[in-house]
């Protein structure tokens, strides 16, 4: 980051605390990292790349912030349960919630190679996964009589997957989850989806149809005419959670260099 981007960088979330799931790498990790560039201590959850997370706690750390790492399976309600009462140990609450975990089949090339197993592992953190997240943090902010929930999505949703349905269909239910919550614990706690276009993150970059042409295609169709790295709309994702965005709950907010322009 330059000297001058960083002088863009204010202190939206200075006193707050912010907890990031999957924060061990892509996107995650840019914007557990940018909330801590914000002022804010920052939880930063993952499930297997310890190492990873262990690089975003440094990077927290080299920002002036306090950090901590929490592990767990979120497809296990026992598992989010026991990374919620750590979380509430080490800040005495939490302020915003960003469910950006999340599996996208990245090995699956075409629909016919869909297994139970992809399915499973889809539905299980993508749907499961985030309803429980929601539920169970969205529960404990109600009763502290405060918050604000992120869920991470996707632009899949508008144009469907013929690479991965099951990605698709997991992500058009966040929308569900989302919208649901947002009623259940209005006013206290607002509930937003946000959902990143294409970004070039290691995961994306390894991937055999990105590497055969369809990044120059994605690229002549984007008005914007970049796909960018994830730390490029990390601070768009936490604007959901600032006062500008204080009548905002249940909504969807599309970040994608205007490749879908949604219309209403």
């Amino acid at each position: 980051m330059t000297e001058a981007e960083g002088a863009r960088i204010f202190p939206r979330f200075a006193g707050k605390t912010v907890l990031v799931t999957g924060a061990g790498t892509g996107v995650g990790a840019e914007v557990a990292v940018r909330a801590a560039q914000e002022g804010a201590r920052v939880a930063i959850h993952y499930r297997s790349s310890k190492a990873g997370a262990e690089e975003t706690l440094r990077r927290v750390r080299e920002a002036g912030q306090e950090g901590v790492l929490v592990q767990a399976d979120i497809s296990s309600w026992d598992q989010i349960k026991r990374m919620a009462n750590e979380v509430w140990e080490a800040f005495g609450g939490l302020d915003v919630l960003v469910n950006n975990v999340g599996d996208v089949s990245s090995e699956q090339m075409s629909w016919r190679e869909l297994t139970q197993e992809a399915l499973d592992a889809v539905v299980d953190v993508d749907v499961k996964g985030t309803l429980l997240m929601t539920h169970e943090f969205g529960e404990r902010m109600l009763e502290q009589g405060h918050g604000s929930i992120i869920n991470v999505g996707s632009t899949v949703i508008v144009r469907g997957s013929p690479r991965a349905p099951q990605y698709a269909a997991a992500k058009y239910a966040i929308l569900g989850i989302t919208k649901s919550y947002a009623k259940v614990l209005a006013p206290a706690v607002r509930v937003n989806t946000f959902a990143p276009g294409f970004m070039e993150t290691e995961r994306l970059l390894n991937r055999a149809d990105w590497k055969s042409g369809r990044r120059e295609v994605l690229l002549s169709q984007t008005p914007m005419g970049v796909i960018p790295p994830p730390e490029f709309v990390a601070g768009t994702c936490l604007w959901l959670a600032t006062e500008e965005a204080a009548h905002l709950t249940g909504s969807y907010l599309l970040a994608d260099g205007g490749f879908n322009m949604v219309g209403a």
